[in-house]
This record gives C-alpha cells, structure tokens and sequence, in this order.
C-alpha cells in the first residue's frame, strides 16, 4: 500500500461515517426544519423502528392533529434521510421534555486542565500541508512535535517534557502520576 494514498482513505472514511450516521440522529437535526419551531416545540422524535417514526408529543391534542399531517412530514423527511420512512406514529407516551433547570452548570475551559499546553505552537491545517513521500510526513511531523514541546519543563521522574499545570497538580507528569496509582 502506498502512502501516497492516505489522504484519499481518510476522505473515504469521512464519506463513510456521513452515510452511516444513524437515521434518528439525522432526523433530529432536521426536525425542526420540517415540522416548523411551533410543532418541534410540542413534539420530539423518539425513534426509528421497522421505517416507523415514533414522536412523543405534549398533549393527545396534538398527537391527534399531526396525525392529520403526518404524509406532510414523511414527504419532507423522506427527501432528506437515506432510508425512506413508511409512517410517523404521534403519542403522549415518552414525553419527557426537559424543563431549563434553575442552576447553571459550571462553566469549565480547556485551559483549566493541567495538561492544557495553550495555544503558543503553530498549527499547521491539515488541508494546506499534503507531504510528498512518508518521509517528508514525518520529517514534518517530527519537527512540529519539537517545536510544540521545545518551550516545557521536564519531569523530573521520565524527564520528558510536561505541561506545567502537570507538574503544579502532581509534581510529575501524567504518565508518572498514572504509574503511581
């Protein structure tokens, strides 16, 4: 196998996840779309189950409305999932929307965590820099890797460059720190 070849693996590979995205996920990030901000409001879609659609909504009121509807969606939803749906069935059972709780979940940053290494190193986008042979891919990887870390202190059990948060939380590296567990 030639290396030459891995950018087109991994657009393949991208390819592959998009077609295989599961259908209820799918359907969730459109629904909304189709059904209108009014309806989504009072329904949400529950799952998938032998090309029937099964959507808990808030009253039978509803539920007995969109039934009425329901070859509406299904054309609409139809054009956009890949496995076309047979039915969309409306009922009261499984309602669970969630109300906004009162308290507000603690806000934690990337840069709280000890190994965060900041933003100090230059990225390279992976779409700009495509190497010539596998050579040049790790010459450039090898010399980003140095550039990323020339700037750390060391552990002073491995020796090995370790972020500072690290060494403050633990006095070793993760890996030290890890061992010692």
């Amino acid at each position: 196998m030639s290396f030459e070849s891995i950018p087109d693996i991994l657009d393949q590979l991208q390819i592959e996840f998009l077609y295989k995205q599961q259908p209820i996920q799918r359907l969730l990030d459109c629904w909304q779309e189709v059904v209108g901000e009014v309806i989504a409001t009072h329904t949400q879609p529950v799952s998938i189950d032998r090309g029937i659609l099964w959507v808990a909504t808030s009253s039978a009121v509803w539920a007995q409305n969109l039934t009425f509807e329901r070859q509406k969606f299904l054309k609409q939803l139809n054009q956009i999932l890949p496995n076309p749906l047979v039915d969309i069935r409306f009922s009261t059972a499984r309602w669970q929307r969630t109300e906004k709780k009162s308290f507000q979940e603690p806000n934690i940053s990337s840069t709280d965590h000890p190994s965060y290494l900041g933003n100090s190193f230059n990225q390279i986008p992976l779409n700009q820099c495509q190497p010539k042979n596998p050579g040049t891919a790790f010459a450039n990887w090898a010399q980003t890797i140095k550039t990323r870390y020339s700037h750390l202190p060391v552990c002073p059990n491995c020796e090995s460059p370790t972020p500072q948060g690290e060494l403050q939380r633990w006095g070793v590296c993760s890996i030290c720190a890890a061992r010692s567990f």
